[in-house]
């Protein structure tokens, strides 16, 4: 119900019988938080007098100024087709205030709504089209998630192999009966893995449909008696699980990434962009690889984890991938990120890092054909391939030393992330893994 009024919305939730309303927000890690109300307090809630306390949600706000106001962003209304045709819940997300009318400068979506912004003053616009990868794994008894599957799929499979086509096409047709656009979706090339590709979207809307996105599969799957997860490496014999974008810049409707009087389709504001995102790549990978586990998918040999910071045309094993035939509609494509990722945040330290290489014209390194998997040490060092940071404290070490993206985030996200981060990476340090008991403790 993107774009209707106040008063078409009340309409709606009388007219069709909704009963509860949630309002969903954003923590600092990308979790996805939520307020129940009835449908009696709607009016309340749309002249943004809901209230909660903001001191209990990671990165928010310390016990002394914890009043927080949710402002419900009427386009992102919608009811869930998932639930009863009696007593039907609704949603909204939310933005995050102050109690003096301020925007709280620690929420997640406000951080990507002023890179837009600023964006927009030049006269840019920008969508982004995620490909989300997650697994569909059994439940025990309990109902409580394993990583275990019974089937045998494997790339573009379908049924009888792939046991979770029924519930991957429950859940586009319930993102699609929410106004969602899917492109396609398909058995990915790991058991139990699965991927669903959502059309490009303006930049807020793009990563409010990635959360939504999130919610709905996970719900879905609950329904089949599977659980959904994108964690990125779930099982150390399976391939892991990424979320690539294809981004796309326009002006007045047009794409400016594409180039008709160039040989390849790419413009100069095409190669800038990319020259500004392998020029903060590493602490934007500390966003885009925010856990412990996405470095476990982020090593060498796997195609779906490009680990060396080189672009392409032809070549799938490159961090960032221009489709060979480079068209109108098409855009340039960043692989390595993972559905573990705060969206908000995401998109937009990329997209500022982009913006910045166009305004500054920053040169990208030369475009790599060869597949590097391939190549010697010393032969990506000639061709100037360097890799990205091997571990969440190597990305955090980036992201500290990076004063562009850490003014991004600004400082109340950036010293939260950063401190929260490297007590996980020294908490994982000190835990004594499965794997080391295995190997060590019948031997030393």
């Amino acid at each position: 119900m993107s774009g209707y009024t106040k008063e078409e919305i009340l309409r709606h939730v009388d007219e069709e019988d909704v009963e509860f309303i949630r309002l969903q927000f954003t923590d600092m890690f990308g979790t996805m938080k939520n307020m129940a109300v009835t449908a009696a307090r709607l009016e309340n809630v749309m002249e943004n007098k809901c209230m909660f306390d903001g001191s209990h949600i990671d990165g928010f706000a310390r016990i002394e100024e914890s009043d927080m106001y949710l402002y419900p962003d009427t386009d992102t209304y919608v009811t869930f087709p998932w639930r009863p045709q009696q007593g039907k819940v609704a949603r909204f997300i939310c933005d995050i205030y102050r109690p003096d009318g301020n925007r709280f400068e620690g929420d997640p979506r406000y951080i990507l709504q002023k890179v837009r912004e600023d964006i927009r003053k030049s006269g840019f616009d920008f969508n982004v089209g995620p490909a989300v990868e997650f697994f569909l794994f059994n439940t025990d008894e309990n109902g409580l998630p394993t990583v275990e599957t019974n089937e045998q799929a494997g790339y573009f499979d379908l049924a009888p192999a792939d046991t979770g086509e029924n519930a991957r096409r429950d859940m586009v047709m319930a993102l699609e009966d929410m106004g969602f656009e899917i492109m396609s979706s398909q058995h990915e090339r790991a058991r139990a893995q699965h991927e669903i590709d959502l059309a490009p979207a303006e930049v807020l809307k793009s990563a409010d449909n990635i959360q939504t996105f999130r919610f709905a599969v996970r719900t879905i799957a609950k329904r089949h008696g599977l659980h959904a997860t994108f964690m990125p490496k779930p099982r150390y014999d399976l391939s892991g699980s990424g979320m690539s974008l294809e981004m796309i810049l326009k002006r007045d409707g047009k794409n400016c990434f594409y180039d008709e009087g160039s040989k390849d389709g790419l413009s100069d504001e095409a190669r800038y962009f990319i020259g500004g995102m392998m020029a903060h790549i590493n602490a934007i990978t500390a966003v885009t690889a925010p856990t412990v586990n996405s470095y476990k998918r982020l090593v060498p040999g796997y195609e779906t984890a490009p680990v060396y910071t080189a672009w392409s045309f032809t070549n799938r094993t490159a961090l960032i991938r221009v489709p060979s035939h480079m068209k109108e509609d098409t855009g340039i494509i960043f692989r390595s990120p993972d559905s573990a990722s705060n969206p908000y945040l995401a998109l937009a330290v990329c997209l500022a890092a982009g913006i910045e290489g166009i305004r500054k014209q920053i040169e990208p390194p030369k475009p790599v054909e060869k597949n590097i998997f391939r190549m010697t040490r010393s032969e990506r060092l000639e061709n100037g391939i360097d890799t990205l940071p091997s571990s969440l404290g190597e990305a955090i070490d980036a992201l500290e030393e990076d004063e562009f993206i850490k003014n991004i985030l600004g400082e109340h996200i950036s010293e939260k992330f950063i401190a929260a981060k490297r007590e996980e990476f020294a908490d994982y340090r000190a835990n004594v893994s499965q794997w080391e008991l295995d190997k060590y403790l019948g031997r030393i």
